[in-house]
C-alpha cells in the first residue's frame, strides 16, 4: 500500500518559511525557490543588491521599488554583507550570458 497522508493530501504544496537573523528577511521555499526575500514580498535580497551595485543609493531604492521601506532596504544590504557568498551565487546563477542579450539593449 502506498504511503498516503490521509489528514492532509496536499502536504507537498505547503511551503517552508525560514526566518533569518534579519528582521525583514525570510526564506520561503515557495518564493524564488527559497532565495532570501523581503518578508511579505517577492522582492529578493539579490535584486536590492544589484540595484545598489548599479550605483543607486539605499535611500533611492524605495523610489524605484515603492512597496519597500528604507528599513527593509538597509536590512537587505545588511543581510548581503553577512552572506556575500550566498547572494553572489544567486546573482551569478541569474546572470544572462552576454551572447543571449539582444545587441539593441546590450548597452542601455
Amino acid at each position: 500500500m502506498a504511503n498516503v497522508n490521509l489528514l492532509c493530501p496536499y502536504t507537498h504544496l505547503i511551503s517552508m518559511v525560514q526566518a533569518t537573523e534579519h528582521y525583514y528577511i525570510i526564506k520561503d521555499s515557495s518564493i524564488l525557490s527559497g532565495e532570501p526575500v523581503i518578508k511579505g514580498t517577492r522582492t529578493s535580497v539579490r535584486s536590492i543588491v544589484e540595484n545598489w551595485r548599479l550605483g543607486i543609493s539605499p535611500e533611492e531604492i524605495p523610489r524605484h521599488l515603492p512597496h519597500l521601506s528604507l528599513a527593509q532596504v538597509f536590512d537587505a544590504l545588511s543581510y548581503y554583507l553577512d552572506h556575500q557568498a550566498e547572494i553572489n551565487n544567486y546573482i551569478d546563477r541569474n546572470r544572462i550570458p552576454d551572447d543571449l542579450i539582444d545587441p539593441l539593449v546590450k548597452n542601455l
